[in-house]
């Protein structure tokens, strides 16, 4: 059985749609099911969207229904939750969330009491343990059709003989069907919630009372060296689940803050905002005049800066200046640094020159940190803001990224920089009909090969299908931004024609 739900970051989709609070319930149950423990213990944690709180109960009934105590850590960014079951000894952590997508979409992704996101296999078995309560809800409905059956036969039957035994019969009947109907559910609850000899029935749901201070908290102790004085900052919260820590951390430091988005109201997370949206802070910070500013995502495990002429830092560069930060102090464990396909040439270029190993991993962040676990490694992250550091957090931390940029610059103004030249790139989504017939579009894979080797030692090209939605993203890099725009129309032209909607 291949995995039909999970994709690259949890269960994703349209919230009441795909995302339903009926697969909230039975995700909930099903993954509390898997854990080896007489009464697991659970965190929950949102993100603003209006869906949120809907899947929130949803989930969290699952949970207590197979024995699963649940603690509500409120709305609170994805990277709190691996440092909030460290804190605690959670057995299972649930962030409820679509991180950078729309506020129609919500996700529901897992982390294991190691504070790791879920492994595939671990994801897995919970969609077979769906896949067993889906079969046996089935064959107890067919019961239940089966007796009614016998029941209306009866009743057939006992008009026949006499109207009033044919009554007696059908109610016999009726009861039968409902007894039996009953029953089967009575004992499929039963058989989901006991999984284990032991384990009691119901679980509780309660409130985790200052889990947003015991993040900040362990923020707060990883940079307390660090001295923000001074410092005119602009944070763009994303109206999500940011946009009362982010804030907070930076005055705490000493900076002068400033915020925008961040009046969330459950449907303008991510809307024009947010680091997929990123132009909206360049404008601000130049305007305001401002040092620099930080654009997080809805759930706050990405961050972009913009530097204080308004120019756009990515992902890319904020990990080669953290990653020769981190080497120059002693703190780059195994002297590499994983990143994915989708970083930017230039920035292999500058870790060769200094000596740093890169490598590079499938698109996704759960792929950098398998990579970076497998290595050893402390250092890694994505073009799309994605940071993490191993030795403060295990998944990508937007805020915390954005502290260790500024730690790395040691008070120099960040349009100083200079980590990396970036080769310029082009980065087109084209939605299509089926994201998995790439892998079949023969003519367009021949002209992406012909394409990378005209570009060989000079840049690169890359296609590849999204993790979550219907699109191909066609990738250039080259000398030039006018040979990267040339080589991407051409190959975008192809790809709508090939597998455009």
């Amino acid at each position: 059985m291949t995995r039909r739900l999970f994709g690259t970051d949890g269960v994703r989709g349209v919230a009441g749609e795909l995302l339903s609070a009926e697969l909230a319930l039975g995700l909930g149950r099903a993954a509390t099911c898997q854990l080896e423990v007489e009464r697991p213990q659970v965190l929950v944690v949102r993100d603003t969207r209006e869906s949120g709180p809907m899947l929130e109960a949803a989930l969290a009934a699952g949970i207590a229904s197979a024995g699963g105590d649940v603690l509500l850590g409120g709305v609170l960014p994805t990277p709190a939750a691996p440092l909030l079951i460290g804190r605690y000894g959670f057995h299972l952590g649930v962030v409820i969330s679509a991180s950078h997508n729309p506020y129609r979409d919500n996700g529901i992704k897992f982390f294991g009491a190691d504070g790791y996101k879920l492994s595939d296999e671990a994801e897995l078995q919970i969609e077979r343990e769906l896949q067993r309560d889906a079969d046996g809800a089935a064959a107890e409905d067919r019961a239940g059709v089966a007796e009614g059956r016998a029941g209306a036969e009866g009743r057939a039957e006992g008009r026949a003989e006499g109207r009033a035994e044919g009554r007696a019969e059908g109610r016999a009947g009726a009861e039968g069907r409902a007894g039996a109907g009953a029953e089967g559910r009575a004992g499929a609850m039963r058989a989901g919630a006991s999984g284990r000899a032991g384990r009691p029935r119901i679980g509780r749901i309660r409130e985790l009372r200052g889990a947003e201070e015991d993040y900040l908290r362990e923020l707060h102790v990883r940079f307390s060296d660090l001295d923000l004085s001074g410092l005119e900052v602009l944070l763009d919260c994303a109206n999500g689940a940011t946009c009362n820590v982010a804030p907070e951390i930076f005055r705490r430091l000493g900076a002068d803050v400033s915020t925008i988005a961040d009046t969330p109201d459950g449907r303008n997370i991510n809307d024009g905002c947010g680091s997929t949206h990123v132009q909206t802070l360049a404008e601000r910070v130049l305007a305001g005049g401002h040092g620099l500013g930080f654009a997080f995502d809805g759930d706050g495990d990405r961050v972009l800066a913009v530097d204080g002429a308004g120019r756009v830092v990515d992902g890319d560069e904020l990990i080669a200046l953290a990653a020769l930060h981190l080497r120059g102090s002693g703190r780059l464990a195994g002297g590499g640094v994983a990143v994915t396909v989708m970083t930017n040439y230039g920035f292999h270029t500058a870790m060769a020159e200094a000596g740093i190993e890169v490598a590079s991993t499938k698109v996704g962040d759960r792929y950098v940190l398998e990579e970076l676990r497998q290595r050893g490694w402390t250092l890694g992250g994505e073009q799309s803001g994605h940071m993490i550091e191993m030795g403060f957090n295990r998944t990508g931390d937007g805020i915390a990224g954005a502290l260790l940029t500024l730690e790395a610059l040691g008070g120099r103004d960040l349009r100083e920089r200079g980590a990396m030249a970036k080769l310029p790139q082009r980065l087109v989504n084209v939605r299509v009909r089926d994201r998995e017939t790439l892998d079949r579009a023969h003519v367009l894979a021949a002209a992406v090969r012909a394409e990378d080797e005209a570009l060989a030692g000079r840049g690169r090209v890359l296609v590849r299908p999204s993790g979550t939605e219907p699109l191909v993203r066609v990738m250039v890099e080259a000398p030039t931004d006018t040979e990267a725009k040339d080589v991407c129309e051409r190959l975008v032209g192809l790809v709508e024609r090939e597998l455009g909607r």
